[in-house]
């Protein structure tokens, strides 16, 4: 579906992922840097769509607030595992399990032991980053493979951009799209979800099964750039 062919705004609920969509990717997840402007962007955009705005990230909520604090959007932060509808709501989980503690200490180990790679916690799950040492992404992917063979039926190992991440099963951006469009003001609104990544092909799924489309940014905006560009065009 062409950009043009796209809901008007009356009719479209927005869903944006953070990193490599919204944001420039970065050597490690602290180094992000916010384009001047972004949060007034953001909150144009949520007037023009009267709200039916979401940002679906992998990271969690307090990232989210740390780089673009008090914004007037939803939030689906950590692949859907924890949701706010707005700033002033509280946040909520749904009810999935978390890695053995045992999981987390074997994984910081084996970052220690590849000096470059770093271990990102999450509330269920962790993440472990080797963009400064891409020829270790093998030799860091089989012990956590293995740790996941051990309870396969409740936990997923995922490759991200020069990463892999340990999460609950029931915790992925298709889940979190089906959850917002259950609620005000997404409901009834035809979704269109935008991401980069393997892991926003859920995502781009779940807004196509609801009637929507699902938006890769390098076939349909080249960038972030590209995509704030388009952003602004549609705040206007």
């Amino acid at each position: 579906m062409p950009l043009s062919a796209l809901p008007p705004p009356n009719r479209l609920a927005l869903l944006l992922d953070f990193d490599g969509t919204l944001v420039e990717l970065a050597p490690t997840p602290d180094s992000v840097v916010i384009p001047p402007g972004l949060g007034d962007l953001l909150a144009r955009l949520s007037r023009r769509l009267d709200g039916a705005l979401a940002l679906v990230s992998g990271r969690p909520l307090a990232d989210l607030d740390r780089f673009l604090p008090a914004i007037p959007v939803a939030l689906a932060g950590e692949h859907g595992g924890v949701f706010r509808l707005s700033p002033e709501s509280e946040a909520s989980r749904p009810d999935l399990p978390s890695v053995p503690p045992a999981w987390r200490r074997e994984a910081e180990r084996l970052v220690e032991a590849h000096p470059g790679a770093l271990f990102e916690p999450k509330a269920r799950g962790f993440v472990v980053h080797y963009r400064a040492i891409p020829e270790a992404g093998e030799a860091l992917r089989a012990p956590l493979a293995a740790l996941v063979a051990k309870d396969a039926a409740r936990f997923m190992l995922l490759p991200s951009h020069m990463a892999w991440e340990i999460r609950p099963r029931g915790a992925d951006k298709g889940s979190a799209v089906r959850h917002l469009l259950a609620q005000p003001p997404f409901l009834r609104r035809i979704p269109v979800f935008v991401g980069d990544d393997v892991t926003d092909e859920d995502g781009m799924r779940a807004a196509r099964e609801a009637g929507g489309e699902g938006l890769f940014v390098a076939d349909r905006f080249g960038d972030p750039a590209g995509v704030r560009d388009w952003l602004a065009t549609l705040a206007a």
